[in-house]
C-alpha cells in the first residue's frame, strides 16, 4: 500500500479513533506477542460481528492524546513480518493478519496490522480462548456473540453461493449436453425438444435453476465442471471414491463433473449376473446383483444430500455381499428408522438450492423420500438396497429393503 494512501488511512482511524475495530497502543520498543494474539482475536470477533473487512491494530500511536509518537516495535522488515506467523500458529481455526503495513510518518514510524474479520460462523479463538471488545477494552466473547457468530452458516446453502471467478469455460461440454437432454425429457410437456437445445448455455443454466442471474454457483461445478475447475471449490475435495474390500482391494477418485461421473463409478462396480432357480421352475434365471437404477439413486441421493461444509468425499465401498455408500452429514431432521418405515416426511432440507440430476432418479409421491423400485416379493432372494436420506448407506437384504416399500 503507497505511503500517502497509508497516510490517508492512518488520519481516517484516528479521527474514528478507538472502538470495537480499531486499537492504537504505543508500543514504543515492544509488545507482547500474547497480547498481540488477545488482541486479534477480539478485532477479527468484532470485524465479523460488525460486518466490516478489516479491522486495525496501530503501534506507533499515543492512545491518550491521539499523538503520533512512533514505534521501535521490531523494526527488521523480516522479524516484523513473522509476527503472522506467530499468529497462524496459536490461532484457531488458523489465521493471521491479511497485511502488515510500515508507515513512516513525519512524526516516527508507525505500524499498521490489518485484521481480516472472522470467517461466516467461525469465532476466532487465541490460545484456546475467544476474545472481543467492549468500547475500547478487551474482554472474553460472551455467549451471546459466541452464539452470533456461529448461527451465521446454519441456514447457509452452501451449494447455492456463487463462485466469483467462475466462468462457462469451466463447464464440460458433454455434461452440458447431458445435463439438456435430461431437462428436454423431463419437461417435454412444457419446452419442445428444438428450443432447449437451441437455447443459450447462459439461458439453459439458468432455466435449469443451477446459476443465480447467470452466475456461476458451486451446484453448476460440482454436477458440471470440467476436472480442472476443481480447484474454485477449494478446500472442498470435489470428488467420489469407489473402494474395493474383500480379498483383493482396489480403489479410484472420480472428479468433476459429477452429473458424468456417477455412471462412471458404477461402472466400476463389479455387478455381475446371478443366476437364479426360482420355485417350481425348471430353467434358471439370470439378473443382475445390483439393480442399476437402485444403485445410481442411492448414489444420486449422497450428492443431494451431503453436509458439504464439512469438506468430505461420497465414498462408495464395494464388499463381496454389499455396497455401502457413505457421505458427510448426519441426519438434519429426524431419525433413521422413521424415514425406513415410511414414516417421516422431511419438513427442512439442507439444501434448497435445485439439482438437475433429480431428474435422473426416481421419487416416491413424497417429496425427498427414497423408495427402492423393483424390489423382491416375498420369498425372493435378489439382493437390493436401502437407503438412508442422510448419513451411511447401506445395503440390505430383501427382507429388509421390503419393509421400505
Amino acid at each position: 500500500m503507497e505511503q500517502s494512501v497509508l497516510m490517508t488511512l492512518l488520519d481516517e482511524l484516528i479521527q474514528s479513533w478507538e472502538n470495537e475495530v480499531i486499537e492504537f497502543k504505543q508500543a514504543d520498543n515492544d509488545y507482547k506477542t500474547d497480547r498481540i494474539g488477545e488482541y486479534f482475536s477480539a478485532l477479527a470477533n468484532e470485524a465479523n460481528l460488525r460486518d466490516v473487512g478489516s479491522a486495525w491494530l496501530v503501534f506507533g500511536v499515543n492512545n491518550k492524546t491521539r499523538a503520533v509518537v512512533g514505534t521501535h516495535y521490531r523494526p527488521n522488515p523480516e522479524q516484523l513480518q513473522s509476527t503472522k506467523m506467530q499468529i497462524a500458529q496459536n490461532t484457531e481455526p488458523s489465521i493471521t493478519f491479511r497485511h502488515i503495513h510500515e508507515l513512516q510518518h513525519p512524526q516516527g514510524r508507525l505500524v499498521l496490522f490489518e485484521v481480516p474479520a472472522a470467517p461466516k460462523g467461525l469465532p476466532i479463538a487465541w490460545k484456546g480462548h475467544y476474545y472481543a471488545r467492549a468500547g475500547e477494552s478487551l474482554t472474553h466473547l460472551g455467549l451471546d456473540k459466541l452464539d452470533e457468530i456461529r448461527q451465521q452458516t446454519i441456514n447457509t446453502d452452501w451449494s447455492a453461493q456463487v463462485v466469483p471467478h467462475a466462468k462457462l469455460e469451466h463447464l464440460d461440454e458433454k455434461a452440458l449436453q447431458k445435463a439438456r437432454e435430461s431437462f428436454a425429457r423431463k419437461y417435454a410437456n412444457r419446452f419442445p425438444d428444438n428450443e432447449v437445445m437451441n437455447w443459450s448455455v447462459p439461458t439453459f443454466l439458468d432455466r435449469a435453476k443451477v446459476t443465480q442471474d447467470g452466475k456461476i454457483t458451486r451446484t453448476t461445478l460440482l454436477l458440471l465442471g470440467k476436472p480442472e475447475a476443481a480447484y474454485l471449490l477449494s478446500p472442498h475435495p470435489a470428488q467420489l471414491t469407489w473402494r474395493l474390500e474383500g480379498q483383493e482391494r482396489a480403489y479410484e477418485h472420480f472428479g468433476l463433473p459429477f452429473l458424468l461421473n456417477t455412471t462412471a463409478l458404477y461402472q466400476k462396480i463389479r455387478n455381475i449376473q446371478l443366476r437364479l432357480l426360482p420355485n417350481d421352475e425348471l430353467l434358471a434365471v439370470e439378473v443382475a446383483k445390483y439393480d442399476q437404477k437402485v444403485v445410481l439413486e442411492a448414489l444420486h441421493n449422497c450428492i443431494v444430500h451431503q453436509d458439504y461444509t464439512r469438506h468430505g468425499r461420497i465414498v462408495v465401498v464395494e464388499q463381496p455381499d454389499k455396497l455401502i455408500f457413505e457421505n458427510e452429514g448426519t441426519f438434519f431432521e429426524g431419525t433413521p428408522d422413521t424415514y425406513i418405515i415410511g414414516e417421516k416426511t422431511p419438513r427442512r432440507y439442507r439444501k434448497s438450492f435445485p439439482c438437475p440430476s433429480h431428474d435422473r432418479t426416481e421419487h416416491d409421491r413424497h417429496d425427498g423420500l427414497w423408495y427402492p423400485r423393483n424390489v423382491p416379493q416375498s420369498g425372493q432372494t435378489l439382493p437390493a438396497h436401502a437407503r438412508l436420506p442422510f448419513g451411511r448407506v447401506q445395503s440390505g437384504t430383501a427382507d429388509r429393503v421390503r419393509r421400505c416399500g
